[in-house]
């Protein structure tokens, strides 16, 4: 199974992924969301931070992004537990070790005082930021722009996100026809990427999911594959933080077939050409 695969019966096992009828921030109207609140355990946004380690990993062998990132900001408050968890995950199943940050919603005057919580973005630091979902971007360029302002002689090199629903953005940037996610590439200057797209999702909805797919953990701890830096992104997952404690599969309950088919129908009226 796929990390990718994983991941979608994650979101599922989570109760992050639900159907239905919502509104969203951008006032359309969707058959599916993606609430993040529902990662709220000690071992649900652990795995979520294996897999959002396990797609950064992918996109620094890649070239998307460098290797040498420094920092993985969060903006408060609900990216604050996201940049957490992907940076403890890239420590223990990566041996990449990075700082995590955080904005403060309102600038501390005593104390240690600051804008910023966390490791200090500093000259010459590459900033990663870490979200859940992006729908328009208006808070991907929010939180750009306060880590301009605040940082400027930082670099953001990146922006992952957990899912892209892959829908067209609002504004202006390719007449309209772009993804939200590439309005926002363009006008912010770095690459934005996803742990999974809605395209994705749905193929594994309609493809059918194994949910009786066993993990076996390692007879020898020591031999875990998050003790041994030197294996490829590939042999280093399933990563004992996670996989090895995989969600109970009792009471996971699949959408219908025409849930799914909803969410294609959804699609094929907000896609970006």
């Amino acid at each position: 199974m796929s990390y990718k695969e994983s991941f979608v019966k994650f979101l599922l096992a989570s109760g992050a992924l639900t159907f239905g009828d919502f509104t969203l921030k951008s006032g359309r109207k969707s058959p599916y969301m993606i609430n993040a609140g529902r990662f709220n355990t000690g071992h649900a946004i652990s795995r979520l931070g294996c897999f959002y380690a396990r797609a950064i990993d992918e996109k620094v062998q890649l070239g998307v992004i460098p290797g040498d990132i420094g920092i993985v900001f969060g903006s408060a408050y609900k990216g604050i537990p996201l940049a957490t968890a992907a940076s403890i995950a890239l420590s223990a199943a990566f041996d990449t070790n990075v700082g995590w940050c955080f904005n403060r919603k309102e600038v501390k005057d005593h104390g240690e005082g600051g804008f910023f919580v966390g490791r200090q973005p500093a000259c010459g630091d590459k900033i990663l930021i870490i979200d859940d979902v992006m729908t328009a971007g208006t808070a991907l360029r929010e939180t750009a722009g306060l880590i301009r302002a605040n940082a400027p002689g930082a670099e953001i090199v990146g922006s992952v996100i957990a899912v892209d629903r892959a829908e067209r953005g609002g504004g202006a940037a390719g007449g309209g026809r772009l993804s939200a996610v590439a309005e926002a590439q363009y006008e912010l200057g770095f690459p934005i990427f996803s742990i999974i797209d809605i395209d994705e999702i749905v193929s594994a909805l309609k493809n059918g999911i194994e949910l009786t797919a066993a993990v076996t953990p390692p007879s020898d701890p020591s031999s875990g594959p998050c003790q041994e830096p030197r294996l490829s992104a590939a042999d280093r997952y399933p990563c004992g933080l996670c996989e090895n404690h995989d969600d109970p599969e009792k009471g996971l309950i699949l959408p219908t077939p025409e849930q799914v088919a909803a969410i294609e129908n959804y699609l094929s009226e907000h896609r970006a050409v």
